[in-house]
Parts: structure tokens; C-alpha cells; sequence
């Protein structure tokens, strides 16, 4: 008779993995916070135009690794199963699939003059904004292939390998930023594409270190990744895409809701983009706790998965969850209470931090939402539900949150009139999320019990 696993008993290695995965994931926000902040200082104009184009890009670039990091159960059921041996041959079909990923990603982000219309832009922001991206666009491979190489290392639970990569590159990032956008030492200075540049620099960077580790280092040549690229399987392609594309459409709904928030409030002026920005940023870095623990306890339940203990995937998914609503409740405290001096540290516009702190005591909601939902369909994709969840994220994120709040900012909905005002959009989209974030964890709470029927089925071994 199969034992009850002991409650508690993955809370330590999924703690340790997710806490290095968030330094490592830090790390990279802070690629972020410094353009921000080196924007802002350099003018408000720049730290306007970067929130119209880092939503650009981030929308890209997130979805398009969604496809990506959803092929982490597949490695990790591999790793949990014993079969590190067969991982080396899907890894290198799974390049089949990061090379179409880079080319809908470079086409997208050097010609985005359609979107930048449809939204509604202001020319004045549009050259920089353009300009920004051009650069980015060539940033786009080496940054889908290293998240490749994190999949693979999470996987195979290495998340520390990454972490070292992504802090270094941080040490190497930060000061090329201030020195491409202000300039000196004979480089003039470049304004906002400086940023971009320095970007490009350090994704290269840690592309050509994470081959050299996938060749010299011994837990990476067990998986036997270094022989003769095959032929495309498609058998195996389709069985990636039918994980990986609804996963990252399903994040393409969910970032963009969150992203397309930026373009649609440029338009209310260069005060309440910069306000924005600030909540955004502050709410992405919030984001990543929960990412992390995500990634962890996604990979803690795939191995599990692939030993065939189906009450210990259950009990580690559990774990996951109760330690994501307790980092949430904190982190959400934390953005009530230090709202004004959280905006200081982006702007020292007294009207930007004004508006700035009124958007943060949303946020606080929308990060409780988030934390939950993100786990939950995580989890989700561990036993294959990838279509459920991207309905329900184009219903409600897109429908009640991206256009509920439109409708608010600029027509009015229902007895409230036009706000006119960023924190519309802040309001719905929480509403919105905290409505998924339900209904995911009823899909979950299901997912678990059918797979809990199925197991006790099966004779022991």
C-alpha cells in the first residue's frame, strides 16, 4: 500500500530551488529597473518612450519564451524517470522549435509601426521608441536560446548554474547602460539606445557562456546534448508544439494585457506614462517570486511525475502553492505602505510620484492575483493543460480587463464615467486576474483530484 507522503517534505528543496532561481531572476529585473532608472535620469521623455517600447518587447519576448520554458516538464518527468540519456535528443529538436520563435520575434519587433499607430503613439516618442527595438531585435536570439539552456538546467535541477550566469551579467550590464546612455570616455552620449546596446552585449555574453558549459560540464554531457544534429522529428515537434504553443499564447494573452496597458495610456500624457512605468516595473519584480516558485515547484512535480508517485506531485504541488500566497500577502503589504517612497526611487517629479503611489494600492491586488494564478497554471502544464487556461486568459484578461479598462479610461462603463486616469486600467485588470486566478485554482484542485483517482487505480509497484 503506497504511504501518504510527509507533509512538509518538499518544502525545503522547492524553497532552495525557487530562492535560487529569483536571485538568478533578480538579477535579470534588474536589467530592467537600471534602464529605468538610467532613463528616467537621463530625461522624462526617455523614461516615457521606454515604457511604450519595453511593453513592446517584453509582450515578445515573454511569450515567446512561454513556448520555451514549457518544455520544462517534459525534461524533468526525463530527469525524474532515470532517462537523462534520451534528454540530449530532445533538447536539439527543441532548437527546431527556438528557431521559429526567433524569426516571428525579429520580424515583430523591427517593423512595429502598425501597432504603434493602432495604439495610438504619439510621434513624438515613436523614433526613439523604434530605434530602441531595432537594437533589441538582434538581442532576441541569444536571449530565447539562454532561456533554452535555463529550461534545461531547471530541469535538471541546476538552477544555480543560471543564477551565477544572470548575476554576473548584472555586474557587466549596469555600468554599460550609464555608460552608452550618458556617454564619456570618447563614446557620445546615446540617450535611450544605449540601453539597448548594453542589452545586446550582455545577452550575447551569456549565450557564449552557457555553451561552453553545455560542453565542459559533466551533468550536461550525461544528457549526451553534443552529437550529430538530427533531421526534424516531427512526431516530436507537434507533441512540443502542442505543449508550448498554447503556453505561450496563453502568456502572450496574459502580458499583454498587462503591456498593451502602457501603450494605451501614453496617449494621456508623458506624466502618467512615466507614473506607469514606475508600478509596472515595481510589479514585474514583485512577479518574480512567484515566477520562481512557479518554475520550481513545476519542476519538483514533473519529477515526481515521472517516478510515477502521483501523491507526492500532489503534496509538492500543494507546498508551492501555500508558500506563493504567504511571499504575495507580504510583498502586496510592502507596496500599501512604502508607495510613496517605492516612486521616489524612479522619479523626482513630485506629480509622477503622486500619481505613481495612487497605482500602487492596486497593484497590491493585482500582485495577490497574480501569484496564485501563475502557480496554478504552472502546475497545470505539468499534466498537460495547456487550452483550458488560454481560454479563460483571452475571456477575462483581454475582454474584461484590457477592454473593460479602456472602456473606463476613455468612455466610461456602465454608471462610472470616463476616469481618464492610468489606475483604470489597473483596477480592471485586477478584477480580472483575481477572477482567473479562482478559476484556476478550481481547475487545479480538479486536475489533482482526477490524477489522485488515477493513481490509486493503478496496482502498486
Amino acid at each position: 500500500m503506497r504511504g501518504r507522503p510527509r507533509i512538509g517534505s518538499d518544502l525545503r528543496p522547492i524553497a532552495q530551488h525557487a530562492g535560487t532561481v529569483l536571485v538568478g531572476q533578480l538579477a535579470v529585473m534588474a536589467f530592467s529597473v537600471t534602464d529605468t532608472i538610467v532613463a528616467g535620469r537621463f530625461a522624462e521623455g526617455a523614461l516615457a518612450a521606454l515604457s511604450v517600447a519595453s511593453a513592446i518587447f517584453i509582450s515578445v519576448f515573454v511569450s515567446l519564451m512561454g513556448v520555451l520554458q514549457a518544455l520544462l516538464p517534459v525534461w524533468a518527468e526525463l530527469h525524474g524517470a532515470r532517462r537523462e540519456h534520451e534528454v540530449g535528443q530532445s533538447v536539439r529538436q527543441s532548437l527546431y522549435l527556438c528557431a521559429a520563435t526567433i524569426v516571428i520575434g525579429m520580424a515583430i519587433l523591427l517593423n512595429p509601426d502598425s501597432l504603434l499607430r493602432w495604439t495610438e503613439v504619439p510621434n513624438a516618442m515613436r523614433e526613439e521608441v523604434e530605434r530602441y527595438l531595432g537594437v533589441l531585435a538582434f538581442a532576441l536570439a541569444p536571449a530565447l536560446l539562454f532561456r533554452l539552456f535555463s529550461t534545461l538546467s531547471q530541469s535538471l535541477g541546476l538552477p544555480k548554474v543560471v543564477t551565477v550566469l544572470q548575476i554576473a551579467a548584472l555586474f557587466i550590464k549596469l555600468p554599460l547602460s550609464i555608460w552608452f546612455t550618458f556617454g564619456g570616455a570618447g563614446l557620445p552620449a546615446m540617450g535611450l539606445v544605449g540601453c539597448g546596446w548594453a542589452t545586446l552585449a550582455v545577452n550575447w555574453l551569456l549565450l557564449g557562456s552557457a555553451v561552453w558549459l553545455l560542453r565542459n560540464e559533466r551533468t550536461y554531457r550525461a544528457c549526451r546534448i553534443w552529437q550529430r544534429m538530427e533531421a526534424p522529428d516531427w512526431r516530436q515537434i507537434r507533441q512540443f508544439a502542442r505543449l508550448g504553443i498554447p503556453a505561450g499564447l496563453a502568456v502572450l494573452v496574459e502580458v499583454t494585457s498587462f503591456t498593451l496597458m502602457a501603450l494605451f495610456i501614453a496617449r494621456l500624457g508623458t506624466a502618467a506614462s512615466a507614473a506607469h512605468q514606475i508600478a509596472s516595473n515595481l510589479t514585474a519584480l514583485a512577479y518574480m517570486v512567484p515566477l520562481s516558485l512557479a518554475i520550481a515547484t513545476s519542476a519538483r512535480v514533473s519529477w515526481w511525475l515521472g517516478a510515477q508517485d502521483a501523491a507526492r506531485a500532489r503534496q509538492a504541488c500543494r507546498t508551492g502553492l501555500l508558500l506563493a500566497v504567504g511571499c504575495a500577502l507580504v510583498l502586496a503589504a510592502c507596496m500599501l505602505l512604502l508607495r510613496r517612497q517605492l516612486g521616489g526611487i524612479y522619479s523626482d517629479n513630485p506629480q509622477v510620484i503622486a500619481v505613481a503611489s495612487v497605482l500602487l494600492l492596486a497593484t497590491a491586488l493585482y500582485h495577490l492575483a497574480d501569484a496564485i494564478q501563475t502557480l496554478c497554471v504552472f502546475v497545470l502544464r505539468c499534466y498537460r493543460i495547456t487550452v483550458a487556461p488560454l481560454v479563460i486568459y483571452c475571456t477575462l484578461l483581454w475582454g474584461v480587463g484590457l477592454g473593460g479598462s479602456y472602456a473606463l479610461a476613455y468612455h466610461g462603463l456602465g454608471p462610472w464615467p470616463p476616469m481618464h486616469s492610468p489606475l483604470a486600467f489597473w483596477l480592471m485588470s485586477a478584477l480580472a486576474l483575481l477572477v482567473t486566478a479562482l478559476l484556476f485554482s478550481a481547475l487545479l484542485w480538479r486536475t489533482l483530484r482526477r490524477a489522485g483517482q488515477q493513481a490509486w487505480l493503478r496496482p502498486a509497484p
